[in-house]
């Protein structure tokens, strides 16, 4: 492996402000866009995975609530399906605007947390003082932003349609 390809943060404490040292260099990893980043440090690692994995919850849920608003006229009754598909529309849409207000800008929405063993062992995880470092692994998160932008704006057209026609009869 390239070594432009993996950024490795140390766990290593150099006088009082080594938590401010190890997020400065996950920073700069983040920016120069590294395949891989190997975290270390074990709260600034726990952090960047909770952080991830609520970028991913919001993600999923616009995605799921969006489709749940779309497709519950198809399986519901007409006067039933409005008090699943309006509430899951909702959800969808802040869902999605939460991910594009906090996370779209961020450059740690770029990367994903590395559990898979096999492509770990291509690591150079040897070296680590650390024994359990969160892996990063940078991956293209264009078509996962259409795709829940996408069902979201479909879901808000759908709702507004709907209270038009609650509200206008």
């Amino acid at each position: 492996m390239a070594a432009t390809e993996c950024y490795i943060v140390h766990e290593i404490y150099n006088g009082e402000n080594a938590q401010e040292q190890f997020e400065y260099e996950l920073e700069q990893a983040l920016e120069a866009q590294y395949r891989y980043i190997v975290i270390e440090p074990t709260r600034i690692g726990d952090e960047t995975a909770r952080w991830v994995a609520v970028g991913n919850c919001l993600h999923k849920t616009a995605v799921l609530s969006g489709a749940a608003c779309l497709l519950t006229p198809l399986a519901l009754p007409a006067e039933y399906s409005r008090y699943v598909a309006l509430p899951a529309g909702a959800l969808s849409l802040a869902c999605a605007t939460l991910y594009g207000i906090s996370w779209q800008f961020d450059p740690c929405c770029k990367y994903q947390v590395e559990y898979d063993s096999q492509k770990l062992s291509r690591l150079p995880l040897h070296t680590l003082t650390s024994s359990s470092p969160v892996v990063l692994v940078r991956r293209d998160d264009v078509h996962r932003k259409r795709l829940h932008n996408t069902i979201a704006l479909a879901a808000l057209v759908y709702c507004a349609k709907k209270i038009y026609e609650l509200y206008a009869v």
